[in-house]
């Protein structure tokens, strides 16, 4: 690491690690805006890959295509629909028939039992342009229907009315995100470096990671068929800004650090590299990991954030450590101004906050971190209260969606699964019998079930179901008819449909959860076993970073439910959580315990238990807000999920960063000792720093005493 250290400072290489970037920033750049029309964001990016559902999808495109999704257009008057809004109807269904994005026969109108409603299915075909094309096909709609309505209230609702609602949400997410993250980072670095121009060194390579990583993960898009989404782009914007940021932080400190003790800014960046950079690797190559982990999932959308987010990492990790020390030796000490880093100058941090806070904790570790665990594992006692079984559509938003209220209309006059039918495809032979056993299922209208169409050897049959399509008894409903259908002899049928598909999301989901959760632990604990050379450090370090998760879980849930008012979580909340606090919260002890290790091997454990949280302390709380701060920026989207997801992951940091870093793990350092190297040959050394203890009588009267360097002691 020196000799590339050297290289990367070099008085002449770093322009030219410089002027590398800048090319390959303005090759990448076009690359880089293509990513939001690479994004797949049709049903099947989304669903587990083999679940039924999918299959359906699959096998219906022989008779109706995948780019055709059903609009179901709604009328109401309250007190019953008049002859003049019996000709309005009539008009916009011919309407209807000449809209450009119209995928087949308009279906309708179906008015209700009560006369206050009518229903009009309009099946939309978005083409090629698949989520996006939905959108303005069901604002065409909309418009139409609306046009000389006469104070008749019309809504536009069913999958497409939901695709366009979705759509909208998610627009423009890319530049909110990265406005919302950029305005945290630039915040937080001004905060932290009280500089006025220091900070924008680290926001521009953060600024070139994000452009080069989605060049990247959208030529993998493109040539490797990975499957990026919304979401994933949106989190890997969050992402480089925030790790990236994070990098910075570490390495501007310990520069600062050098520049006080060496007169060349070259030479000191080059030991800062040294030291800071197999940390911060470390630290990026777990969370790599973590998140290459993800590609275990059946869930497709899940799977494809994998390599997404590590792309992310991994960028940000190479420009993080090349071309931003590159700009920090190009500027001077000057760019530090108004607080210049001079040599001589007394290390602040040596009688600083922390430096306090680990006098006090080692007072008495052991009751500090009993006292701790428990309270976080009171606060863990709060995930009794998580709902990870999914939102409802209405609930999926956090404001109010057209297409919800079209939903609560239909729903209030027609039935329960209106607009969204149970699909089942089956062997052609067998269709009669399938329709049979299709129609006997409690929870689905006989009558709605459709004669099978047949074509190429296979039936293609619909039904209603009675109760809502994203109830727990729709749910039930779903599995008897796979029950009914699966057991006609020979007729090999598999049930889909919206219901069918939610179903399979949250049955995937918590299949992932167990599989990919104990994976993640294994692999986060070899590379901690590897960096830190020990077995009992990482053991301990996983078990203080799962409690800070569970804390963070339960208090979620909680206020989720209390104080948000959410009516549940998404499916994929736990695992998504899970992977980003363990990946990144385990960043902050490795930053912690490598530099504990580093001055454990020159003063003792005690005493370099001490000396490194009084080093890191400020930079680490300093990177933990700005990585909560950017999560925290999730919460600027209308949409559920990613706010759940926002906030769990900012508020885990946060503990990681405050309570488990500073204060739990402390005190477990200080209370099972050289221990905590176990079995490397540190485990084994006298501890020069360790406490001494009063003289017994029996002890010989030539013993020489211990140098005091208990927690008294001055630190630094």
């Amino acid at each position: 690491m020196s000799q590339v250290a050297g290289w990367i400072t070099h008085r002449y290489a770093k322009y030219v690690v410089i002027g590398f970037w800048l090319v390959v920033t303005v090759l990448l750049g076009p690359l880089a805006g293509k990513l939001t029309g690479a994004q797949e964001n049709d049903a099947e990016s989304w669903l587990p890959a083999g679940a039924e559902s999918t299959e359906v999808i699959a096998a219906a495109q022989a008779f109706v295509p995948d780019s055709v999704v059903p609009a179901v257009v709604v009328y109401e008057r309250d007190g019953g629909l008049t002859a003049a809004d019996a000709e309005t109807i009539t008009a916009d269904v011919a309407a209807f028939g000449d809209l450009d994005a119209l995928g087949g026969d308009v279906v309708g109108p179906f008015p209700s039992q009560d006369g206050e409603a009518v229903q009009v299915v309009v099946p939309v075909d978005a083409g090629e342009e698949g989520w996006d094309g939905i959108a303005p096909a069901v604002e065409a709609l909309r418009a139409t229907a609306e046009e000389g309505a006469g104070g008749l209230a019309t809504y536009v609702t069913g999958p497409a009315g939901q695709a366009a609602d979705s759509s909208a949400a998610f627009e423009g997410i890319d530049g909110t995100l990265l406005y919302a993250a950029g305005g945290v980072v630039i915040v937080m670095l001004l905060l932290t470096y009280r500089s006025p121009v220091l900070w924008l060194l680290p926001v521009v390579s953060a600024v070139v990671a994000l452009t080069v990583s989605q060049a990247v993960v959208y030529l993998m898009a493109d040539r490797l068929d990975l499957t990026v989404n919304a979401q994933s782009a949106g989190i890997l914007t969050v992402l480089v800004f925030g790790a990236g940021t994070d990098y910075a932080l570490l390495l501007v400190a310990r520069y600062r650090e050098e520049l006080r003790k060496n007169g060349d800014r070259h030479a000191a960046m080059a030991v800062a590299l040294h030291r800071a950079g197999p940390a911060i690797i470390a630290s990026a190559a777990t969370v790599a990991a973590g998140m290459l982990c993800l590609l275990l999932a059946t869930m497709n959308s899940t799977a494809g954030l994998g390599p997404v987010a590590a792309v992310g990492i991994g960028v940000a990790l190479v420009v993080m450590l090349t071309l931003l020390p590159a700009l920090l030796v190009t500027c001077g000490r000057w760019v530090f101004w108004p607080r210049v880093p001079h040599v001589g100058d007394a290390e602040p941090t040596e009688r600083g906050f922390w430096s306090r806070v680990g006098a006090q904790v080692a007072r008495h570790p052991r009751r500090t971190w009993v006292a701790t665990a428990s309270v976080l594992a009171v606060a863990s006692l709060g995930w009794m209260q998580l709902d990870p079984t999914g939102l409802t559509n209405e609930e999926s938003f956090r404001t109010t969606q057209p297409s919800i209220e079209g939903e609560k209309v239909l729903a209030a006059h027609f039935d329960g699964g209106a607009g969204a039918p149970v699909v089942v495809v089956a062997d052609a032979d067998a269709a009669a019998d399938v329709r049979a056993a299709f129609a006997d299922v409690e929870g689905i209208d006989p009558a709605t079930v459709t004669e099978p169409v047949v074509q190429g050897g296979l039936a293609y049959l619909e039904g209603t179901l009675e109760s809502a399509p994203d109830s727990a008894a729709a749910d039930a409903t779903v599995d008897r008819v796979r029950d009914a259908v699966h057991a006609v002899p020979g007729a090999d049928a598999i049930v889909g449909g919206t219901t069918a598909t939610d179903l399979d999301v949250q049955r995937a989901s918590a299949a992932d959860n167990r599989l990919i959760i104990p994976v993640i632990l294994l692999v986060v604990f070899l590379i901690l076993v590897l960096l830190l050379r020990a077995v009992v450090a990482p053991l301990v370090l996983m078990g203080t970073v799962i409690l800070s998760f569970g804390a963070a879980i339960g208090i979620s849930a909680l206020v989720f439910r209390y104080a948000f008012g959410f009516g549940g979580t998404d499916s994929s909340f736990p695992l998504y959580t899970f992977v980003f606090l363990v990946a990144l919260g385990i960043d902050y002890n490795i930053f912690l315990m490598t530099r504990v290790r580093e001055e454990a091997l020159r003063v003792g454990h005690r005493r370099g238990t001490l000396v490194g949280l009084s080093a890191t302390g400020g930079v680490i709380t300093s990177a933990g807000l700005v990585l909560a701060g950017t999560f925290a920026a999730l919460g600027t989207m209308p949409v559920v999920s990613f706010a759940e997801i926002g906030f769990a992951v900012a508020l885990g940091v946060l503990l990681d960063t405050l309570v488990v870093r500073s204060i739990l793990v402390t005190a477990l350092n200080l209370d099972v000792g050289p221990r905590m190297w176990w079995p490397s040959a540190l485990s084994r050394r006298p501890d020069p720093s360790a406490p001494t203890r009063p003289a017994h009588p029996s002890h010989r009267a030539d013993a020489q005493p211990v140098p005091d360097t208990s927690e008294h002691a001055p630190v630094g």
